[in-house]
């Protein structure tokens, strides 16, 4: 069961190709029996032991020199119980796989992120998100998790059985042992009519929390160097479903967000100069359209273009105000910038590491083109969120640490004193987890 590394000569590299990593050894579990034999194993041999998802952190939360643990083996519904309304599932299995499978089942998650390439363990380890003025993150909706410890026991958790498991290890990092099967929270499936259309950047502004407040999920794109955005509505439907008709979808989706956004990215990259005037055409290349579909043609679009990402999530009320910071910074600052900024929101929600724990929040993503040097942006806009108390995305860029953790978590020690019980020896610890959990 085990295999060689992708890439030449066992080299794994990430899907922003940020991040690579020489693992020891490859281990392909087909059950979750295998799984805890190579963690014991691993133990014997002094290695430590990571799990990978889909390789869609751009942070190396996944890399190591050690054993590296491939999930593709452990996928697949193992459990629908419509009687409470939950889905266990595998916890390799692509986010994408769960949202079909789940459709012909007549169910779906209630809320999720913009892209369903990652599995479903790797989504929720790092947090990932959507947007939801009510429901949170794809880690909120969880019910119960299995997980194998540092000693290779499988340890179930729910909010009656190891609750203080439950509480931290639905945002556990990979830090308190590998997810083998998650428990999610499902309804019966529903329509959303989607509306998207321009508005202008101070209009979003001042209109913010009404535009919150209005609508089950808001997002909005703002187009850098100009004074527009794209703002999203998603909102439950009682139908008809209307899709958005195969050619336009292609034209839309396809066409223009992956493969003209694709060449100008080429043509910014080659030329910075040109960024400003592409921005403002691109900003006005995607005209207002509604649709109605159900959640995951909705909530997910594909993303071809590749990009390294850093995200924040800072309190909802300072949203307004860091945005306007960023918009001034980027305005002076000489920088051109090609990728549109994200902006989404969460309720708050008990899980002890999640970015929204405790507080409502709005999450701000700054994005570039994969290949272009992104220091100098990154860097200044890290400097406005980080005045607002932000908490960064696990498995996006940022260089925040456990001493800056421990003042914006109130349950950061929590989160700690568990892993020193559940992984004393640090099993699964790599250098990224020194830095932002402490050694």
């Amino acid at each position: 069961m085990s295999s060689t590394a992708n890439g030449k000569n066992g080299t794994w590299r990430n899907w922003g190709g940020n991040v690579s990593a020489r693992p020891a050894r490859e281990v392909t579990p087909a059950s979750v029996d295998e799984l805890a034999a190579a963690v014991r194993r691993a133990a014997e041999d002094g290695l430590r032991v990571k799990a990978v998802g889909a390789g869609h952190s751009f942070t190396s939360i996944a890399a190591t020199d050690g054993v590296l643990i491939r999930p593709q083996l452990l996928t697949g519904i193992r459990d629908i119980d419509r009687e409470n309304m939950t889905v266990t599932v595998e916890a390799g299995t692509p986010l994408k796989r769960l949202n079909v499978a789940l459709a012909r089942e007549g169910l779906s998650l209630t809320n999720m992120g913009d892209i369903m390439e990652q599995t479903v363990s790797g989504a929720t380890s790092t947090g990932t998100h959507g947007t939801g003025r009510d429901s949170g993150s794809i880690a909120a909706q969880i019910k119960g998790l299995e997980l194998v410890t540092a000693d290779g026991s499988v340890l179930s958790c729910s909010e009656k059985e190891n609750p203080e498991v439950f509480a931290a290890s639905r945002v556990g990092l990979g830090a308190l042992g590998i997810v083998t099967a998650i428990t999610f929270a499902v309804e019966p499936v529903f329509l959303l009519k989607a509306r998207e259309e321009p508005m202008p950047f101070d209009k979003v502004l001042s209109d913010f929390e009404e535009l919150w407040a209005e609508n089950e999920h808001f997002e909005f794109y703002w187009f850098p160097h100009t004074g527009s955005t794209n703002t999203k509505r998603n909102n439950r439907s009682a139908g008809p479903e209307k899709p958005v008709p195969q050619l336009k979808s292609w034209i839309e989706d396809e066409f223009l967000s992956n493969g003209v956004f694709q060449v100008t990215n080429w043509v910014g990259r080659a030329v910075p100069a040109t960024i400003p005037a592409i921005a403002r055409i691109s900003s006005k290349a995607l005209s207002a359209r509604t649709y109605t579909d159900i959640p995951y043609k909705v909530f997910t679009s594909p993303r071809r273009v590749r990009f390294v990402e850093m995200e924040y999530a800072v309190p909802r009320a300072a949203v307004v105000g860091a945005l306007r910071e960023l918009k001034a910074m980027v305005d002076r600052s000489g920088l051109r910038v090609s990728f549109p900024v994200e902006v989404r929101t969460a309720p708050a929600d008990d899980i002890a590491l999640s970015t929204a724990s405790g507080r409502d929040s709005a999450y701000i993503a700054v994005h570039m083109f994969q290949g272009t040097p992104f220091q100098r942006y990154f860097t200044a806009a890290e400097r406005i969120f980080t005045a607002h108390e932000g908490r960064p995305h696990w498995g996006k860029i940022h260089t925040r640490d456990a001493e800056y953790f421990s003042r914006v978590y109130p349950r950061f020690g929590e989160f700690t004193a568990l892993r020193d019980r559940l992984d004393p020896d640090r099993r699964f610890q790599n250098d990224y987890l020194r830095r932002v959990l402490g050694a």
